[in-house]
């Protein structure tokens, strides 16, 4: 949806909690610029209001959206999600993948999978996956291979940490352009970072400190504004030079 509004702007809702009902802009008087309305928001005659609640974000030239930061994770087919395997089968491994129910992978979904090649993964095995069916009323369908049938980035996620999110900031370290906090941590750090789309993220360097402060950091910065974590990131980066 587009709205057409003047130089006015609705910065002070931007990165604060958002409600239902909540009006960000007022188009009565505003013409000139284009504004595209994203997810949780709607046009109600001159007003663009608030539908569900979360957080207001903004991004150049004049999008806006509301970011809703969910626990719990709904599959979809084509999501990469990192899962923990919780039980292995004949055919199949039974993977969490923080959803509603266990996914399942099979045991032949793996670059040249075959009888005679039948990976082994204990219980607690962490691996970056690729949702490939997610119908409702059953279980997911998990690969380790892309669209090509190729192994890619997918498989064993070998030491590191997983720390849990919510689904919201798992979207914000995938978005592009990069989040700052962790372009910000990645100038002055050395790690290795494999996000799921599914609120998990997998932290990995050649110092276990290291990867306690790149995770944590990112933790709390979904806590905080664009502006607090600018000065809460430049603040930590200095207590460790």
């Amino acid at each position: 949806m587009e709205a057409k509004p003047s130089s006015t702007s609705s910065s002070k809702f931007v990165d604060q909690l958002v409600v239902p009902g909540d009006v960000i802009l007022d188009l009565s008087s505003m013409a000139n610029q284009t504004i595209k309305l994203g997810g949780g928001l709607r046009q109600d005659g001159d007003s663009i209001s608030v539908m569900k609640a979360g957080t207001l974000r903004f991004t150049k030239p004049n999008k806006y959206w509301v970011e809703s930061s969910h626990k719990r994770y709904v599959p979809s087919a084509g999501d990469n999600v990192l899962g923990v395997v919780v039980d292995t089968k004949p055919e199949n491994f039974l993977v969490d993948i923080k959803g509603p129910a266990l996914a399942f992978l099979p045991v032949l979904a793996f670059e040249g999978g075959t009888r005679r090649n039948i990976p082994k993964f204990e219980v607690g095995t962490l691996l970056y996956v690729r949702v490939v069916n997610a119908n409702t009323g059953m279980n997911p369908e998990l690969s380790c291979m892309d669209a090509s049938g190729k192994a890619a980035e997918y498989g064993v996620l070998k030491e590191g940490y997983m720390f849990e999110s919510s689904t919201g900031l798992s979207r914000m370290l995938l978005s592009s352009p990069p989040y700052p906090v962790l372009e910000a941590l990645g100038k002055k750090l050395s790690f290795e970072i494999a996000v799921g789309i599914n609120g998990r993220f997998w932290v990995n360097a050649s110092q276990s400190s290291t990867v306690i402060l790149v995770g944590n950091a990112i933790q709390k910065s979904e806590s905080l504004s664009m502006v607090q974590q600018k000065i809460y990131i430049e603040k930590l980066l200095k207590s460790i030079q």
